[in-house]
């Protein structure tokens, strides 16, 4: 390390030349750390390893089965149920990522124009976010049932809306966008209101207002949180599983079968964990293959 101390300095403070400064507070930011980095290697790190392990495996869930090599991933390359689940998932994500975004941005620019009630729009808003799994579906459910659910009786429509291969991912996606539409509008309202009123108002002197405004001050200034949410959501549409499976179990005819219930189906039903293992890894790499594409489409547009 260059030495950087003059030497009339190192001189009134007694310091001899070619001392380094060392940090003080170094092995205690380290035992700070120990918790997360052991939690970190033993839950996230040697799962990994695991599941790579036995993806080159014939094993069951109970017993860990003789190597065979890339022989799981040959199979797993012609496997045609895999790449129907695989395209069910694209479906899946693209029917939500861009609506939520779009409708969660819309949302706060609405709520953003209120004044007396913002808090309570807000909490409307964000109410059903709060709610589990188990009680969204259960309400949706009971809305769309053909024969005694809300949609029913005020259209009397008979349709199987979560039983008829052409709706049933649809429907399953507006549930995910109504649940989850919420959380996003409050990161572009964080957003929305970090902007600084004294750049609207340098911009209506200049005589930008309305759409003007927007397209050259807000949509800017809110770009990053753009890119967040539509990173977070992609990536948690992408591991759609619980709607899913408690909504239309897959079906009909399969037509909703998603990469992880294919993946559960794979380790729990059909006992071949090292099939299952290796269905994880291919869809660790092309989630990350999907993240690192996205990530370079947004940096260039920033």
């Amino acid at each position: 390390m260059r030495d950087t101390i003059p030497p009339q300095a190192r001189a009134q403070t007694g310091i001899p030349r070619g001392t380094r400064r060392r940090t003080p507070g170094g092995p205690i930011a380290l035992l700070m750390l120990a918790p997360f980095l052991i939690a970190y290697l033993l839950f996230f790190v040697f799962p990994i390893g695991r599941a790579v392990q036995l993806s080159l495996t014939q094993s069951s869930l109970t017993e860990t089965g003789p190597f065979v090599g890339l022989s799981n991933y040959v199979q797993l390359a012609g496997d045609p149920d895999f790449w129907a689940s695989v395209l069910h998932t694209g479906q899946f994500a693209l029917y939500t990522v861009i609506p939520v975004t779009l409708l969660g941005m819309l949302m706060a620019l609405a709520v953003n124009r209120l004044v007396r009630a913002r808090n309570f729009a807000q909490a409307l808003f964000f109410l059903p976010f709060v709610l589990p799994v188990s009680v969204v579906t259960l309400l949706w459910q009971w809305i769309l049932n053909s024969s005694f659910g809300l949609v029913h009786n005020l259209f009397g429509t008979d349709i199987a809306w979560f039983g008829e291969p052409a709706t049933a991912m649809p429907m399953v996606a507006l549930v995910t966008v109504w649940w989850t539409v919420g959380f996003n509008m409050l990161l572009f309202l964080a957003g929305l209101q970090n902007i600084s009123r004294e750049v609207y108002e340098a911009a209506q002197l200049d005589g930008a207002q309305g759409w003007t405004a927007f397209r050259t001050i807000t949509w800017p200034l809110l770009w990053p949180v753009t890119t967040l949410v539509f990173t977070l959501q992609l990536i948690a549409s992408l591991k759609i599983f619980a709607q899913v499976y408690i909504l239309t179990g897959g079906g009909p005819f399969n037509s909703t079968q998603v990469v992880l219930q294919y993946m559960y189906n794979t380790a729990f039903q059909n006992l071949d964990a090292g099939y299952a293992s290796a269905i994880a890894v291919a869809f660790f790499l092309i989630i990350l293959l999907v993240s690192l594409v996205q990530a370079a489409l947004l940096r260039g547009r920033s």
